[in-house]
């Protein structure tokens, strides 16, 4: 692959497992180019950090509390990151996720770091309703102007979807001369997601999620009623974990559900592939905004279609009647009819099966995701024509110069 002059890279995160999980990858290529890479998060341990080196990363923990807006405590974690970034004198800094950003933007700034990068994984709580009152409409303002004051140095950022990115602009939460490049989420890894045949009788759907209201689960919950009314025969599997969000499913209304016979409840897993394998189809309601759902992801790599919403970041992740189906957020009755629609159509489903494999490994492929990424901040050269296509399916050189009112790529 080629080669970019050699450069000491810090990455910043606000969790540990995330820096291996959703950026292994991406890490393991910047150490293969030769670059001198350290991966930076508050909740560093032993097992992170072997798995860090053996891809030849090295890692390093700061102070910082990831939730909250407590003054003395942000100040810590700027302290924290700007001591760290003294010592280490990073020629780059990519963060991603707010308080690394904002944060490690400010002390990259601070610290005479010649170049900050972030990418935009999502918005965040304060950005979920279009006009927001009280607590959330000051969370919003907080967040815009830590953002303004964090991000001056930026030199270009990474999104997610355009939705964020309007925002991003609209808000002036980046500098007008910071070039900012939609990528198709943190890619998904299509050799270890890869297609294998069910070993299920029946139908089988499946939600992969945290278990919270704004991923749509009551009103998938009454999909499926609506369906086992109308005598369609089908298993709905549920995997994730329970949250202490507020936002959470009650534990109580999730047996409710179960004993009712809508779903069968498996809990977090750290391996979603067996149950992908056995799903037909899966079924990710949400009902909030995020980045780019990584759960849509990871099915289509495997050759399975999703039944998403069109709330920003889920419309994004598929071709709606190609690698799957789109239907509005909160209603019910259409996802009934979307999931009834690919239960009746084995042919449809396997249509659309194969148009999944083949829309991830040319937009989603984690390696597309890693090139559009690294031949942006400088650390590995583009190959070809120079046209170099970014995670989108678009060519990143074509796409509006910074600062123009074409905000949608």
């Amino acid at each position: 692959m080629p080669r970019a002059p050699r450069r000491k890279v810090m990455v910043i995160a606000s969790l540990a497992f995330s820096l291996v999980n959703f950026r292994g990858r991406l890490l393991e290529r910047m150490a293969a180019n030769g670059h001198d890479v350290i991966a930076v998060a508050p909740d560093m341990n032993d097992e992170i950090r072997a798995k860090l080196d053996d891809i030849g990363v090295g890692s390093a923990r700061i102070f910082m509390e990831r939730t909250g807006l407590n003054p003395l405590s942000d100040l810590r974690t700027f302290r924290s990151i700007m001591r760290l970034m003294k010592q280490e004198r990073p020629d780059v800094v990519l963060t991603y996720t707010a308080k690394p950003t904002v944060y490690g933007g400010l002390a990259a700034r601070f610290c005479g770091v010649p170049e900050f990068y972030a990418l935009f994984t999502g918005m965040g709580y304060a950005f979920n309703e279009a006009n927001p009152t009280g607590r959330r409409r000051l969370a919003r303002s907080i967040s815009i102007l830590l953002h303004r004051v964090g991000l001056k140095s930026l030199k270009k950022g990474f999104v997610y979807n355009s939705t964020d990115l309007a925002e991003l602009r609209d808000f002036g939460m980046v500098p007008v001369e910071a070039e900012l490049i939609r990528v198709s989420g943190s890619g998904v890894d299509t050799d270890h997601f890869a297609p294998a045949p069910s070993t299920q009788d029946g139908v089988h759907i499946l939600f992969v999620g945290r278990l919270l209201r704004s991923k749509g689960l009551a009103v998938l919950a009454d999909a499926a009623r609506m369906l086992k009314e109308q005598g369609v025969a089908f298993t709905l599997d549920i995997v994730g974990p329970e949250d202490a969000n507020p936002d959470a499913i009650d534990p109580e209304e999730l047996r409710n559900w179960a004993e009712e016979g809508l779903i069968v409840c498996h809990g977090g897993v750290s391996d979603v592939r067996p149950f992908l394998r056995d799903c037909a189809f899966l079924v990710l309601p949400n009902i909030a905004r995020e980045g780019t759902p990584r759960a849509v992801l990871e099915a289509l790599a495997m050759g399975r279609p999703a039944i998403t919403t069109d709330a920003p970041g889920s419309k994004e992740a598929i071709r709606d009647g190609e690698s799957g189906l789109i239907v509005p957020a909160g209603d019910a009755a259409q996802l009934a009819d979307a999931m009834r629609r690919l239960i009746e159509d084995p042919d449809l489903l396997a249509r659309m099966g194969e148009a999944a494999r083949a829309f991830a490994l040319e937009v989603h492929d984690v390696n597309r995701v890693n090139q559009t990424l690294l031949v942006h901040m400088g650390l590995e050269e583009a190959s070809g024509t120079g046209q170099e296509p970014d995670a989108t399916g678009e060519t990143a050189r074509e796409r509006p110069a910074a600062g123009s009112s074409a905000i949608a790529e």
